[in-house]
């Protein structure tokens, strides 16, 4: 039993002994696959840093994360999109639109979405997407880029059903993460109406840590928590969760 862990920020753990405690934890669990996506340019040492230790567990992903998306950005991303071919990455991520902090960028977000779309589709690569509060906006420069190459994950989807349905329609999977196993979040209700086999796991550590950790730090070892709600929710087996999204990370990463 394999899972697979696409989408961690396990790399921000900076302090060697506690980074390779989390990696020993994932290990425990099963948790033999982890995605790293990109927010900026001081992420990408990390994640290399990250990869070059575990390099047959630990992927990266090259992306600039929407919050960060500032005056400068087309600076920003040239030096991104310079660092892809000297080294393995698996998508252009995560990219999107975020209006819950500052809504007066929207335009520039836009700018550098669809411009990393572009690269993804040069490449041959997918995209994993950041959305919050923005799923119109995400939606309208997804339409308009609806083609057999637009492929990818919904990172921390947290929509209704017509949403994810919209999503899926455009050769999109499910992120799903600790967000299912809070009891108002409501996702578990969304799910029931969806397919498995549209869904991936992720847990965005350190962020959005599941139920029973709910508040405190998460980690990629976690990620047995939400597989096991998943579980609940589709009256299958644990194994049956990770053998079916491992397998549509693998659909995805193409590794």
């Amino acid at each position: 039993m394999i899972f697979t862990d696409t989408h961690t920020h396990l790399y921000y753990e900076q302090d060697n002994d506690k980074q390779s405690q989390l990696m020993e934890r994932c290990f425990e669990n099963n948790v033999n696959r982890l995605f790293l996506p990109n927010v900026d340019v001081k992420s990408i040492a990390m994640i290399n840093d990250l990869v070059s230790k575990y390099p047959d567990n630990c992927f990266a992903m090259a992306g600039l994360h929407p919050c960060d998306v500032k005056d400068d950005y087309i600076s920003v991303l040239d030096t991104i999109k310079n660092s892809i071919p000297n080294r393995s990455v698996y998508a252009i991520g995560e990219i999107g639109i975020d209006l819950y902090w500052d809504k007066t960028t929207l335009a520039i977000q836009q700018d550098a979405f669809r411009k990393q779309i572009g690269w993804a589709k040069e490449l041959g690569l997918p995209i994993v997407i950041h959305c919050r509060e923005a799923f119109d906006e995400v939606f309208e420069v997804l339409e308009s880029e609806r083609d057999e190459k637009l492929r990818g994950i919904f990172h921390c989807f947290t929509g209704n059903v017509q949403q994810a349905k919209q999503a899926i329609d455009l050769n999109f999977y499910l992120g799903i993460g600790g967000v299912v196993t809070y009891k108002k979040a409501g996702l578990d209700l969304v799910l029931a109406e969806l397919d498995l086999n549209d869904l991936v796991l992720e847990t965005d550590s350190p962020y959005l840590a599941p139920v029973p950790f709910r508040g405190k730090p998460n980690e990629s070892s976690y990620l047995i928590y939400i597989a096991q709600k998943l579980a609940d929710i589709y009256g299958v087996s644990v194994e049956k969760v990770a053998n079916i999204t491992t397998e549509n990370s693998k659909k995805i990463f193409g590794i």
